[in-house]
């Protein structure tokens, strides 16, 4: 929401009217809902949609988000070559993408896949879990989540989901708020940089 040139206080609107100006966008700001949207194929996704999910995953990396590019800065090719193959191997059963929409901007996705092997199809993997910077503390990670665990029961017959996690960040306590159970820890398994070694956290959600 675009607040009008005369609720501004200099502009003969008052002051008034300016705070209410304010209190109502940020009212909407913090009452938007996402729209989701799943894609299960490379043909159900649009180049404009393709085109932002790159400058997503792109943004969030070099604002130092833990997305799958531990060493920004990166850019659109980059990170289009890595988005490309797992678009490529969308398939209903093997592997989706989430996407939540604000006012049909993408402000949010994930990845969900499953291995083929009977042995281990009952569960799948989180991928990617990322909130775009223009729409971080408005409840988008959150939201994609739940929805999430809905579909990956509903629809992929998934019985458990499993993620990992870069220690350090505060990424456990988010996902275990969700409902997410911590069952172990690779020490020092990522390395971030000289004398910056962090945990790798492995998480599971039961359905």
């Amino acid at each position: 929401m675009r607040l009008r040139a005369d609720d501004h206080p200099g502009a003969g609107g008052g002051s008034s009217s300016f705070v209410r100006g304010v209190c109502q966008a940020v009212a909407m700001i913090h009452e938007a809902t996402p729209e989701f949207l799943q894609i299960t194929s490379r043909e159900e996704l649009s180049p404009d949609l393709r085109r932002e999910l790159i400058e997503c995953w792109v943004a969030v990396t070099n604002a130092g988000g833990a997305a799958g590019f531990p060493f920004p800065p990166v850019d659109f090719d980059q990170v289009a070559v890595v988005a490309d193959q797992i678009i490529a191997g969308l398939a209903p059963q093997r592997s989706r993408l989430l996407l939540a929409c604000v006012d049909g901007t993408l402000a949010g996705w994930l990845n969900v896949r499953r291995d083929a092997n009977p042995l281990i199809a009952h569960w799948g993997t989180v991928h990617h879990v990322q909130t775009h910077t223009g729409f971080r503390g408005r409840g988008i990670g959150a939201a994609l989540m739940h929805r999430l665990s809905r579909l990956a029961c509903d629809e992929m017959g998934l019985e458990q989901l499993h993620l990992a996690a870069r220690g350090g960040v505060g990424l456990e306590g988010f996902y275990g708020r969700l409902g997410w159970k911590e069952i172990g820890r690779w020490p020092g398994a990522l390395r971030l940089g000289p004398g910056d070694d962090r945990d790798e956290i492995l998480m599971v959600l039961e359905l």
